[in-house]
């Protein structure tokens, strides 16, 4: 159909690929899934990435997602399947036809198809490790030996090695030679007689210098090794902290068993930040889009119990000063004020600590600093800020003494806050508990008590 402009319905469709996911784009593949439009339906697919693709799968209901993986059928993409949020992936294997799954699957590189195995039952483990070669699926069922969340777990297998005595004509005459090279790599790791890891060649530095130049001279400066047993954060933190590209991963025998690529390294970190964000908010680090009303409701029930409890100590709080709430109204209306105003501060402090200490900027030897800055700021903003609320006591209520109690508690409570968003964080991270998970509880609870109790006792010595 062409409308005055000229342009038809397919003009319209390709020009929203230039942004993949665009409504109408979704609601025309949706359309060949319903009236069973295979060619039309790959044809709109065709031109998407296996990330958009895999968002696609993500934002349409079950049903419509079976529907359109089995129309779309041999065209599916092992990549889509590393793309896909873990809440759903489950769901998808067991939706592709079993030739299918086998086909995409082959053709992934170890480290992703380890990834994939790790959220699935042993069944669906079986099903997928029986389509992969002999080789391969020694390497695999070897990773899957190593510590969950461990550099062995995140490495590839695949690896381009060469002896440290090689020229880079050498190097090169292999690399054309080979058939089985990993679809992309950053490095050569040189490696001694007992495969023991010695530096790396840039693709770049190999490409640029004569054949006859030994590529022991062309090592790069920055070169750092990982044990298989590392936890993946201190990899993702290696990786962001030495603007690593690539680093080769080793046994207990220091031999060469992997490498880890920055692609890898900063899946890691972006999984990390996520988490810390949903447990700051107190929804659960697994909390997705796709989740039932159900799940949802069950990651985050705990959290509003723990905010519920210290809800009720703040009002055992304002419990102990309600005859003198009952003579002067305006405290009930001002106690939210500074309750919420310590409650502000305090998230502020909580979220540049939690920041800090996963990046390991906050260390030992600079908490001191960075407690007295927080205090400082929040005696700074405590003084502006009470000014602002002792004019309000005094223009609103027409009550001097009421201003001055406000004002007080005021600094009072954004010192406390700016100290507690520091010190709480720390003290947890000592006690190896999370202080994304526990801080804000905590925080919440000291802002909340010290706030009321400030302002209320401070109205009962002033105003009573």
């Amino acid at each position: 159909m062409t409308d005055h402009t000229g342009t038809t319905a397919d003009d319209d469709a390709r020009e929203d690929m230039t942004n993949p996911l665009e409504r109408k784009v979704v609601t025309a593949i949706l359309y060949a899934v319903d009236v069973g439009d295979r060619l039309r339906l790959i044809e709109l697919m065709e031109p998407l990435h296996p990330a958009d693709i895999a968002d696609l799968l993500e934002q349409i209901n079950a049903f419509d997602r079976m529907r359109l993986i089995k129309l779309y059928d041999r065209e599916f993409d092992g990549e889509i399947l590393t793309e896909l949020d873990e809440s759903i992936r489950e769901e998808v294997i067991r939706t592709l036809n079993p030739e299918v799954l086998a086909d995409a699957v082959r053709e992934l590189d170890s480290d992703d198809v380890v990834d994939l195995l790790e959220d699935l039952d042993e069944a669906q483990q079986e099903a997928i490790l029986d389509v992969l070669e002999d080789s391969d699926r020694v390497a695999v069922e070897q990773s899957l030996t190593y510590p969950e969340y461990s550099a062995g777990r995140l490495m590839q297998r695949e690896v381009v090695m060469a002896p440290e005595h090689w020229t880079v004509g050498e190097a090169i005459d292999y690399l054309r030679r080979t058939e089985d090279l990993p679809e992309q790599f950053y490095h050569i790791v040189l490696v001694d007689p007992k495969l023991r890891p010695v530096g790396n060649v840039t693709l770049g530095k190999l490409m640029s210098s004569r054949r006859e130049v030994a590529l022991a001279s062309l090592l790069e400066e920055t070169f750092h090794v990982i044990p298989v047993t590392r936890p993946e954060s201190e990899v993702a933190y290696a990786f962001n902290q030495y603007h690593l590209i690539s680093a080769p991963v080793v046994d207990e025998n220091d031999r060469l068993v992997g490498v880890i690529t920055i692609d890898d390294a900063m899946a890691v970190l972006d999984e990390e930040h996520e988490e810390d964000i949903l447990r700051l908010a107190g929804v659960g680090e697994e909390s997705r889009l796709s989740d039932s009303v159900l799940e949802t409701t069950r990651q985050r029930f705990p959290w509003l119990a723990v905010n519920l409890v210290t809800a009720v100590l703040a009002s055992l709080v304002i419990a102990q000063f309600e005859a003198a709430i009952t003579q002067v109204v305006a405290l009930a209306v001002l106690m939210p004020i500074v309750a919420s105003m310590g409650g502000n501060a305090g998230t502020q402090a909580l979220t540049v600590a939690v920041r800090a200490l996963a990046t390991r900027d906050l260390t030992g030897s600079n908490v001191w600093r960075v407690i007295g800055r927080e205090v400082m700021v929040g005696l700074v903003n405590g003084l502006a800020f009470a000014l602002v609320m002792g004019l309000v006591g005094i223009f609103w209520f027409g009550s001097p003494a009421l201003g001055g109690v406000i004002a007080a508690a005021m600094v009072i409570n954004l010192v406390v806050a700016g100290l507690a968003g520091i010190v709480v964080p720390v003290v947890l991270d000592k006690l190896r508990v999370d202080p994304a998970l526990a801080s804000g509880a905590f925080v919440t609870t000291v802002t909340d008590v010290v706030g009321f109790f400030a302002f209320l006792g401070l109205a009962v010595l002033v105003l009573l």
